[in-house]
């Protein structure tokens, strides 16, 4: 199957899906605790290997989901798919960082990799010669996209002076940088988990400063 750019925005689509990650967490953090909200991740993230290890390992089709395996890039039929990778990262995120850093991280995943990938392949003329299918229209994008985010999220706790546009700032760069560079691992869990990583010492500067 030729990869096509109506093959990617149906991926992203479906990328899109794995924000109700996040959901999951906070209705259940919210029903009963910080700790079950993340045992309810982990038993998600279990179901999912043992879907991947039917599709990889067993070479069966399972009825629906063989729908959303038709999407996957050819490099990526034969290992774990990117919602395992971005699952692990939602759930190192929460558990370690402030929510609304963590949050911020996860959703800066989804959608800014969405926007650089989406607007990149369709408007991208200025493209990077030292790395691969990278366009400044995408990156810009992405880079937009993420401070929106940051602003949305993280402007609900922290006041957005100079104090919270460092923090937004930190982690939209980070997240904008790393999914640019990276090519061969896994963006969908180390963009969460290098821009939770900086927001949080981010904030934790900023408290000590102020």
């Amino acid at each position: 199957m030729t990869w096509s750019y109506r093959l990617e925005v149906a991926r992203k689509g479906i990328h899109i899906l794995s924000i109700s990650f996040v959901f999951i967490y906070l209705l259940f953090s919210y029903l009963f605790s910080h700790t079950i909200g993340l045992f309810a991740l982990a038993f998600l993230l279990i179901v999912l290997i043992e879907v991947e290890y039917v599709r990889i390992e067993l070479g069966k089709r399972i009825p629906l989901i063989s729908r959303l395996w038709a999407v996957k890039r050819p490099k990526e039929k034969e290992k774990l798919g990117g919602e395992v990778f971005f699952l692990i990262g939602a759930i190192i995120c929460l558990a370690i960082f402030n929510l609304h850093i963590a949050v911020t991280a996860i959703l800066m995943t989804t959608f800014g990799d969405l926007a650089a990938a989406l607007i990149g392949k369709k408007f991208g003329k200025h493209w990077l010669s030292y790395l691969k299918n990278r366009a400044w229209e995408g990156i810009i994008a992405e880079l937009v996209v993420n401070i929106i985010i940051g602003f949305l999220v993280i402007g609900t706790f922290i006041n957005k002076d100079i104090s919270g546009w460092i923090i937004i700032l930190t982690m939209a760069i980070t997240a904008t940088v790393v999914e640019t560079i990276i090519a061969k691992l896994d963006d969908n869990l180390l963009i969460p988990v290098f821009t939770g990583f900086n927001g949080q010492i981010a904030l934790l500067i900023v408290g000590l400063l102020l």
